[in-house]
């Protein structure tokens, strides 16, 4: 009553069958193209948006995109860790990219320009000025005029 798939033979069959079926599973999703990254965002999102507000949103959306690439290269360096990085780290960046898509479209629409980094104030001749440090009270060392310390002697 042995079946042919309980044959040695067939369970290494099996297994490689089902270890190509999970590899190409696994590449169908590594594969995906940047047409698709904008399914994962709204569209409509940045469309009420002014160039300031999109300026701080490219900004942040650039910075979120680098943080998952270094974590997708990180993932990937470790024992199974480009499985680790689809798994973990793809669908927020795929979501990220669409959203990054949408809002460079909303800027170019709005026909934006970036913002000049804010010069640093320097005083005149180019160095820095110092700041002022406040007026300590003196101690009276017999003058005439009035102290400014209390009279029973403790300290401020």
């Amino acid at each position: 009553m042995t079946t042919d798939c309980h044959r040695p033979g067939h369970r290494r069959l099996a297994l490689a069958a089902g270890l190509i079926a999970l590899g190409s599973l696994l590449s169908g999703c590594a594969g995906m193209s940047d047409n698709m990254s904008t399914a994962f965002a709204d569209p409509a999102k940045y469309d009420l948006y002014d160039c300031k507000q999109l300026e701080t949103e490219r900004k942040s959306l650039a910075a979120r995109t680098a943080e998952l690439q270094g974590l997708m290269a990180k993932a990937e360096t470790g024992t199974g860790g480009v499985v680790v990085a689809e798994l973990a780290y793809r669908n927020d960046y795929v979501a990220i990219r669409g959203q990054s898509q949408f809002a460079e479209e909303a800027w170019r629409r709005n026909k934006c320009q970036e913002s000049p980094p804010p010069a640093p104030a320097a005083a005149k001749g180019g160095k820095p000025a110092k700041p002022a440090r406040p007026a300590r009270p003196m101690a009276s060392t017999g003058s005439t005029g009035p102290s400014t310390l209390p009279r029973d002697g403790s300290v401020y």
